[in-house]
């Protein structure tokens, strides 16, 4: 039964990353006019912001990002830190730093860590403009590109570094009208230009993961499958999470399907006679995730640094 069990989680896994995926995976004219304009815009920044959603930092990254930012300095946000698990945050940054790569935990819509980001930002790009006042160069603010898939919060974190003070700066020197400056504080300014990489779904699990979290839209996902798959990685990973959320102290079920069925009854969604409505239930369990009423979670594991030292 327990074979039976499994064999039939995997076939759900499968089948759910397989009807995701098809749907949402190309966006060839968006790619490539994306990385036209953030290859043409590169030259004029310092500092390059990877934005990455903190509960999923492998699943939210688009693998081309490293070739197309080559050797410019680059700083990475982890962002909506206050979702995800904290021991797996500190994890990954510390990960990161053993990739030559500063990483900071940022809740955009608090903000939290964003001075920490606003000053290694800085940090980072004094090389440079240092460098353009030795050669005769008027003294400037740093200059950064923010650069992330949708729906990670660059939005929520530009507004956040701007503050009430969202105003563009004249423009500059070889930059047409198309490309203005925000204003970030006294010594740091934001190239305003699409920052948006369509994330590439070569890793099904990743694109699995950004269907959790809403970062693919729900009317391009099956959200049955979806929750089910999702569920089915809570019971393994994260089983006190749903017994604090739903109240429920009995032993959990063995199937996430049982498992949503249970959750239907806690909170009252039923049907004419008796039955679950099985997607009210499918839409509390992914909105409550996607909220933080499950408390914090993360769905990408960090490398092991001892294994990446060896």
């Amino acid at each position: 039964m327990n074979d039976y069990i499994k064999e039939r989680e995997e076939s759900a896994k499968k089948l759910a990353a397989e009807q995701v995926l098809p749907n949402v995976q190309w966006f060839p004219g968006h790619m490539t006019k994306a990385r036209r304009i953030i290859t043409e815009n590169l030259k004029l920044v310092d500092v390059v912001i990877e934005l990455l959603d903190a509960r999923i930092p492998y699943s939210s990254a688009n693998p081309m990002l490293q070739e197309i930012i080559a050797d410019k300095p680059k700083l990475v946000a982890l962002n909506k830190a206050d979702l995800a698990d904290p021991a797996m945050t500190k994890k990954w940054i510390n990960y990161f730093k053993t990739q030559g790569i500063k990483a900071v935990a940022v809740d955009a819509t608090q903000g939290k860590g964003i001075k920490q980001l606003v000053q290694i930002t800085e940090d980072l790009a004094r090389a440079r403009t240092e460098k353009l006042v030795a050669k005769g160069a008027k003294a400037r603010a740093a200059r950064v590109m923010i650069l992330g898939i949708p729906n990670v919060g660059k939005s929520s974190l530009i507004n956040r570094l701007a503050g009430s003070n969202k105003t563009k700066t004249a423009d500059k020197p070889g930059v047409t009208r198309a490309k203005q400056w925000i204003r970030l504080g006294t010594h740091l300014e934001l190239l305003d230009t699409p920052g948006i990489l369509w994330p590439k779904f070569e890793d099904m699990n990743a694109g699995l993961k950004l269907a959790f979290t809403g970062a693919i839209n729900d009317e391009a996902i099956d959200r049955e499958l979806i929750t089910e798959v999702f569920l089915d990685t809570m019971l393994k990973h994260y089983p006190e999470r749903i017994q604090e959320r739903y109240k429920i102290t009995d032993a959990l079920p063995d199937t996430p399907l049982e498992l949503l069925e249970l959750i239907g009854k806690k909170r009252g969604c039923l049907v004419k006679g008796g039955l679950i409505d099985l997607e009210k239930a499918q839409r509390i369990v992914l909105t409550d995730f996607r909220s933080g009423k499950m408390g914090t979670i993360s769905l990408d594991v960090a490398p092991d640094i001892s294994q990446e030292k060896d």
